[in-house]
């Protein structure tokens, strides 16, 4: 299967309305709404100096969405949507791969990457360790889910010289101080 990014255009605002509103996100914050997502198009939310967005394409075919933010801080964030006919495909794990190159490639200033997922979003948690990324943060009670439920949430980042050098550096997490 072939995998690319294709970069997301003001033209195909009806076509990102269709696909965010079409589908079950059940691991993403709240409800997707038409007016919303052509409103955040027109204020440059989907493509601007701090925000780029990507089809992810399949042989051809839009198979998904990824959204980079913050790219002028040093420290972008993503989201990623993969379409429901095309979960447990591998997508996911070309689309952060690809979306990583193209990240550290296009921006030189960007030292890390970071991305966020709840607890409960397996498959997310994999494609982050797959890729390089490593856990940085729990979030405890953090993710309000549209139901009511509040569940946890988890960040991974990846650091610019590890993926230029293949490795994995582990956060120190014995720095806890003794409480007087």
């Amino acid at each position: 299967m072939s995998i690319q990014l294709s970069r997301f255009t003001p033209g195909d605002t009806d076509a990102l309305v269709d696909f965010l509103t079409g589908a079950e996100w059940p691991f993403h914050a709240g409800v997707q709404d038409a007016a919303a997502i052509r409103r955040r198009v027109e204020e440059g939310r989907y493509d601007d100096a701090e925000n780029r967005t990507f089809w992810l394409l399949a042989d051809g075919e839009r198979a998904g969405l990824v959204r980079l933010f913050d790219l002028t801080d040093g420290t972008p964030m993503f989201d990623l949507r993969v379409g429901e006919a095309w979960r447990g495909r591998g997508l996911g794990t070309a689309a952060v791969r690809l979306l990583t190159s193209y990240v550290f490639t296009e921006f030189p200033e960007a030292t890390r990457i970071e991305g966020s997922t709840r607890k409960d979003n397996v498959a997310m948690r994999v494609v982050f360790l797959r890729c390089g990324y490593v856990k940085e943060s729990h979030y405890r009670e953090s993710w309000p889910a549209p139901d009511g439920t509040v569940h946890d949430s988890v960040g991974y980042a990846i650091l610019r010289r590890d993926w230029q050098s293949g490795t994995v550096t582990l956060p120190d997490w014995d720095d806890e101080p003794t409480p007087a």
